[in-house]
């Protein structure tokens, strides 16, 4: 089932905005039953946030502020379901010196404890970032210590293979080991292999909650929801972006 995306027009009554506008597609007319909600993971640079980006709005844009992490929501139709689908976006994380333990900001922790599907990102430009998942994953593990954890591996930045460090085989091996699929995609070249990869992920948790509202009983932790982000500047951010570029274009 596809996600139908269509450019749309910027406008102040809508709360649907990821840096340009995201229109909702189709229109629903009652109050979607289930709640899907995931999570992206990864270390820095290595494009979480232009993933999705792309899988939203199928659009690139190269240059984005520091990421302090931002909830985007928006309704969908699911494999014939009315699906309300939440993406947090997170800061990066990283390797202790030791190359053992992980560097992970009490926010990254909220939203791991929060979501219900994972899509761990490195770029198969950088080894380093390869070497994140592994530990990023036990980390999802210790916070979810048992039941089924749906998860996707994704290697971006496959336009770039002469820069290429991390084989293809070794991801589809690590992918194996931790349970999940992997993909390759490039979130600057092809909209429908982002597409695909995030799509496959939203049926697995759809699939997952079954007829329930999404919503799970947890004990122990007791940790805060991420909070969506501030409209407003979400815009001023892309009119920072688009300043930038045309500033560029004007200076050649």
């Amino acid at each position: 089932m596809r996600l139908n995306d269509h450019p749309g027009t910027m406008s102040s009554g809508s709360g649907n905005f990821l840096l340009v506008p995201i229109p909702e597609y189709p229109v629903l007319d009652c109050v979607p039953n289930k709640n899907v909600k995931i999570v992206v993971l990864g270390a820095s640079n290595v494009g979480k946030t232009a993933l999705i980006v792309r899988f939203l709005t199928r659009r690139f844009i190269g240059d984005y502020e520091a990421n302090t992490g931002a909830l985007y929501s928006r309704k969908i139709s699911l494999d014939g379901e009315q699906v309300s689908l939440q993406v947090q976006d997170t800061p990066c994380v990283s390797l202790q010196d030791d190359a053992e333990g992980l560097y992970c900001q009490e926010q990254i922790n909220r939203s791991i404890y929060w979501a219900d599907g994972y899509v761990l990102v490195f770029s198969i430009t950088d080894l380093h970032s390869y070497r994140t998942i592994q530990p990023l994953y036990q980390h999802v593990r210790r916070i979810h210590p048992s039941g089924n954890i749906p998860i996707i591996l994704v290697g971006n930045k496959s336009d770039l293979l002469r820069a290429r460090q991390v084989p293809a085989h070794e991801g589809e091996a690590l992918a194996a080991e931790l349970g999940g699929p992997y993909f390759e995609a490039s979130a600057r070249e092809n909209h429908e292999g982002v597409h695909t990869a995030f799509l496959h992920l939203c049926q697995e948790v759809s699939r997952a909650l079954g007829g329930g509202n999404g919503e799970k009983r947890r004990g122990g932790l007791h940790l805060a929801r991420p909070k969506s982000p501030n409209m407003q500047e979400l815009k001023r951010r892309f009119r920072q972006v688009l300043s930038s570029k045309v500033k560029s274009a004007t200076a050649l």
